[in-house]
């Protein structure tokens, strides 16, 4: 490794605006500065681990990993150290001067400057580093990669203001030393009994020994004393561990700054052995539709840190979870492509689903509220599952939501088993519509006999819904059916086939004729329906073709959908019909039809082809 000097470099504009918020009091408890450098400090330590399997000559003249903290009065510094991986001179660089995700400028333009937003932020983007700048006006880091000489080291300086300079540096022992120099109003951060209580409360799940510097009065003789427990927190026993110790074990391990919703601490001995400790967020990760979101579970093989977002341990519906699993069955070389096609994964991958199913069901039934924070913010990634997990679907639809047309709100709260204990006796399917907005699927004129009949339908307005209803059949035995589609269950509610219905059929077939004439290849069929009551006409499609829907995302998507060809169901009972079947002249006849088409489509698509086409046929009927 040559010598770079010294050099001033400016900070990537997403690490300034973090840098920014940060020091504008982004956090109401600053103590939590320390609990992100420990933090990092012992993944430092969990990487060296790894790498040591490969090349046991990294741990090179050490003793036990640890973190050890330490303060200067005279001169109001604290120090963290560690003796984990460290880091050379380009991942100084990566590390510490920029943010590498995608996405991040964007979203950080996106928040502005509301701070309750801003307040969630931070641990969302793994930069706990910058948390230093909270209570130092300056930090000094100086690290040494584990396969680095001892003048091979680096140094990083910066008062958070824009730059930092980064320079050669020498140092006898591998790993990172941040010395922060603490704010004239931050020096509380410089007391030995509050930097305890502050590694007690956060850190005491972490299974490396965080030490603090003391110095006996009497032979100034400086010792180290261990603070934290320093046992890995999955490995205790559940009842020996608190609420608190979960919570904070998930904010080290998911750099969140909220509470979890719920966990689940699992230890499975018999054919396979492992411990898992799941946790259920209670906000959504800002990046969590990014294409390269990073997801999965820490791995952990016999109790050594292998890797971080092993994807495979968990389905990309359920990526919102965070946790670890443990395994003794896993060989410690183990690989992302080895874990791809290994029968274990497999068998731990379906263990973990199950639990995060089971936690989702028993948070439903014990706490609705909880139950409903969890659906506004995952509710959407849940309804992949209907089509990603067969083997789960059932317990996935337990799970669902829904806002219905019982209610005035479109606050998806209805599970599929509150629908079916409302069934009327008669009913034979569940009822559902699917719409561009809840205000579409509120006001769809094919909600109206159901209405008139009092039969509750599902009102689904989110994009994913036509794909997830295209992957649902049936639930507890009844059929899903879309209103907007023809079906013999809804001719039967609609009495299609009274003696009445017939007669006014059989006086109106010549009407019929003539606007099939009208509209020759336009439509599929024109029939009169018996399901309308305030609205003139609608088009359904048939129950083996494509929905309007379905059509509208196949667009979204860029690929060319297969033209529909509606069925078009006019009402004879409505004023309008009747003014147009007794419309002699066929020039005016044929711009009514149109125009009655026209309106059907439109409630049905949101849309016309050619609706300049539409408004002056309009104007030209109005006008007459």
């Amino acid at each position: 490794m040559s010598k770079q000097g010294t050099e001033t470099r400016g900070f990537q504009s997403e690490v300034k605006q973090i840098l920014h918020l940060m020091i504008h009091s982004l956090y109401s408890n600053k103590e939590i500065f320390l609990r992100e450098l420990i933090s990092n400090a012992s993944d430092a330590a969990d990487k060296l681990r790894f790498k040591a399997l490969e090349n046991a000559n990294l741990y090179a003249g050490d003793a036990e990993l640890g973190v050890r903290i330490s303060t200067n009065k005279e001169a109001g510094t604290l120090t963290i150290a560690d003796n984990g991986i460290g880091m050379t001179r380009d991942e100084v660089i990566e590390n510490l001067g920029t943010i590498a995700k995608s996405g991040t400028k964007a979203f950080l333009e996106s928040i502005g400057s509301d701070q309750a937003k801003d307040s969630q932020l931070i641990g969302q983007f793994g930069v706990g580093f910058y948390s230093a700048f909270i209570v130092a006006d300056k930090v000094t880091v100086k690290t040494r990669a584990a396969t680095a000489n001892a003048d091979q080291a680096v140094m990083w300086e910066s008062a958070g203001e824009g730059e930092y300079t980064i320079s050669d540096a020498e140092k006898e022992t591998r790993g990172t030393e941040i010395t922060l120099h603490l704010k004239e109003d931050e020096k509380e951060f410089l007391d030995d009994w509050r930097l305890r209580s502050i590694i007690s409360k956060y850190s005491d799940h972490i299974s490396l020994p965080v030490e603090v510097q003391t110095t006996d009065e009497e032979s100034k003789e400086v010792k180290w004393e261990k603070v934290n427990k320093a046992q890995a927190l999955w490995t205790r026993s559940k009842s020996e561990v608190s609420d608190d110790e979960y919570k904070e074990f998930y904010k080290h391990i998911s750099h969140d700054f909220a509470d979890p919703l719920s966990w689940s601490h699992n230890r499975v001995e018999g054919k396979q052995e492992y411990t898992s400790l799941l946790y259920i967020p209670s906000k959504a990760p800002w990046d969590m539709w990014n294409r390269d979101n990073k997801h999965g579970l820490k791995l952990y093989v016999q109790r050594v840190f292998i890797m971080d977002d092993a994807e495979q341990f968990m389905p990309n519906y359920l990526r919102f979870v965070k946790g670890l699993i443990d395994s003794n069955d896993l060989p410690l070389n183990v690989s992302r492509e080895i874990l791809q096609d290994n029968k274990v994964t497999q068998n731990l991958r379906n263990a973990c689903t199950k639990r995060v199913l089971q936690m989702l069901d028993k948070l439903a039934k014990d706490d609705k509220e909880q139950y409903q924070q969890f659906w506004s913010e995952f509710g959407l990634v849940l309804k992949e599952g209907t089509g990603e997990d067969y083997a789960n679907r059932e317990a996935i639809m337990k799970l669902l939501r829904f806002t219905t047309t019982q209610s005035d709100s479109d606050a998806q709260t209805v599970s599929l088993e509150d629908y079916l204990s409302r069934m009327q006796e008669s009913q034979e399917k569940i009822y559902y519509i699917t719409a561009d907005s809840y205000g579409a699927a509120k006001n769809s004129p094919h909600l109206e006999l159901f209405r008139k009949k009092g039969i509750e339908v599902l009102l689904l307005s989110d994009r994913i819904d036509e794909w997830m209803m295209s992957n649902l059949t049936e639930f507890d035995g009844k059929q899903f059916q879309s209103i907007s589609k023809s079906d013999e269950s809804i001719e039967k509610l609609a009495d299609q086939n009274s003696d009445e219905q017939k007669q006014v059929e059989k006086e109106l077939e010549p009407f019929i004729e003539r606007v099939k004439k009208v509209l020759g290849d336009k439509v599929k069929e024109v029939k009169l329906t018996h399901r309308l009551t305030d609205t003139p006409a609608i088009v359904t499609t048939a129950a083996d073709e494509m929905s309007t829907q379905m059509a509208k995302l196949f667009a979204a998507a860029g690929q060319k959908a297969p033209e529909i060809k509606y069925t078009f169901e006019i009402n004879p009972d409505h004023q309008l019909v009747k003014r147009v079947a007794d419309t002699q002249d066929d020039v005016a006849f044929g711009d009514w039809v149109e125009l009655l088409l026209d309106q059907a489509l439109l409630a049905e698509k949101g849309s016309l082809s050619d609706p300049s086409k539409f408004i002056q046929t309009m104007n030209k009927l109005l006008a007459q």
